[in-house]
């Protein structure tokens, strides 16, 4: 049994942690593969979610069908770890007992014990990417302190736990010195980072001294928080080159009534001032955010509110789901779950058809305009790469046409000719010397 897959499911924090384990298991001289299909890896390691009841189901099943593969003879041994086994570890144990294992979210050293292996420390902050390898993620801290009705992170995750700045950047200048030019900086809260190790928050001394690391070409930042947001960072953002004009800052809602019930600490006002001072502070910005529907207590008449300022508004990237009622939340604990489902479902599908018209509109809007454009891979006849204004995965993409021997990895700028509601369409304009 020398050769693992590992299956991580969820948002790119778990992926991180996946990254950690794939290299202390290829440290221990095992064949690692991530996500494959009708593999014949004899190990199946699964990195849980369980952030809400669409990613818990998901990760049921794809539990249920790894034991499948066990019962056919193909898979020896199956170990569950992450967020859904952090939490429900017992009663999986109860309710799946063909899984052999289950851990909790950062227990690499007992699925490295359980194969008859052990931690190795000093290589505690290398990764393995499953990324290509010219972007990164980068987890600055673990958990939260936040108190949202609805949210059982902190209940998984625990306590906002700062890593320390020096090993950040040494972790930067590893990744830098392997090819990793884009950095994507994450955590469950970016805009509380440093306030729980260092007593005030540290958030824009950290981007700056990441963005002073020799070949970092890109930093964005992910999973902004708008109570206490740290202004400072916008100087930065603004004044240096290489942090993108993007921001991932979650809202979530708009009406007062349901950002106090949320437990959000602001309100609409805040909450509208603080998008004109970022938009004010770093022009041309590019802002993503999240929302929610059918919280406990949302009336039409708050829905209603949410798209007028989804219109109003005009947010750059934008993304919605429907609520869920998690387990021992302050939502489970206080409220009762009285919006239904369809109506839920249909709120958040009304939500992305405005949003669809204010994409559609900007991404015309950039019809003629010359981006730099981080090239990602190469599909059919198409280069497909990214603007500073775009992450992976969850952003618009640019299609680049009639363009031969491009270098996936490296920069080029690039006119755009063409759009739709979720891609732009270009051209090369002029080679960036192809770094």
């Amino acid at each position: 049994m020398n050769k693992v897959n590992v299956i991580s499911l969820g948002c790119s924090k778990n992926l991180v942690d996946s990254e950690l384990l794939l290299k202390q298991l290829a440290h221990a001289g095992y064949r690692t593969e991530t996500d494959a299909e009708n593999s014949d890896a004899e190990v199946v390691v699964i990195n849980t979610c369980g952030f809400i009841g669409d990613a818990k189901e998901e990760s049921v099943n794809t539990i249920l069908e790894q034991v499948e593969r066990k019962k056919a003879g193909i898979v020896k041994r199956l170990l569950v770890m992450g967020c859904l086994s952090q939490r429900y570890g017992d009663e999986l144990r109860k309710e799946i007992p063909e899984a052999d294992a289950f851990f909790g979210k950062f227990d690499w050293k007992g699925i490295l014990a359980d194969l008859g292996q052990h931690y190795e420390d000093t290589l505690r902050n290398q990764r393995q990417l499953t990324t290509p390898g010219h972007y990164a993620y980068l987890k600055i801290a673990e958990g939260c302190n936040r108190t949202c009705s609805y949210c059982a992170i902190p209940i998984m995750t625990g306590k906002y736990q700062s890593r320390g700045m020096d090993e950040i950047l040494e972790e930067c200048r590893e990744l830098v010195k392997n090819g990793v030019k884009e950095l994507l900086v994450i955590a469950q809260d970016l805009t509380y980072y440093g306030t729980d190790l260092y007593g005030r928050n540290k958030l824009a001394e950290l981007v700056e001294r990441i963005s002073d690391i020799p070949g970092v070409e890109w930093i964005k930042l992910h999973y902004a928080y708008p109570a206490a947001f740290p202004e400072e960072i916008l100087k930065v953002m603004r004044e240096r080159d290489n942090v993108c004009k993007y921001l991932d800052i979650a809202l979530q809602h708009c009406s007062d009534s349901m950002l106090k019930m949320m437990r959000r600490g602001v309100d609409k006002l805040q909450t509208i001032r603080l998008v004109e001072k970022i938009r004010q502070e770093v022009p041309g910005i590019f802002l993503r955010t999240t929302l929610m529907t059918g919280h406990p207590g949302e009336t039409e008449k708050d829905f209603e509110e949410l798209c007028e300022f989804v219109s109003r508004m005009k947010f750059e990237r934008l993304g919605v789901f429907p609520y869920s009622h998690e387990e021992d939340t302050y939502c489970d604990l206080h409220y009762e779950d009285n919006v239904p489902e369809e109506i839920k479902r249909q709120r958040a599908e009304k939500i992305m058809e405005l949003q669809a018209g204010v994409s559609e509109k900007l991404n015309n809007s950039l019809i003629g305009k010359v981006f730099k454009v981080l090239v990602d891979r190469k599909e059919d006849n198409y280069y497909i790469g990214r603007t500073e204004h775009d992450s992976p995965e969850v952003d618009p993409e640019v299609l680049i046409e009639g363009a031969a021997d491009l270098q996936v990895s490296n920069f080029y700028l690039v006119k755009i000719t063409g759009a739709d509601e979720y891609d732009l369409y270009g051209s090369i304009a002029e080679e960036t010397s192809g770094k």
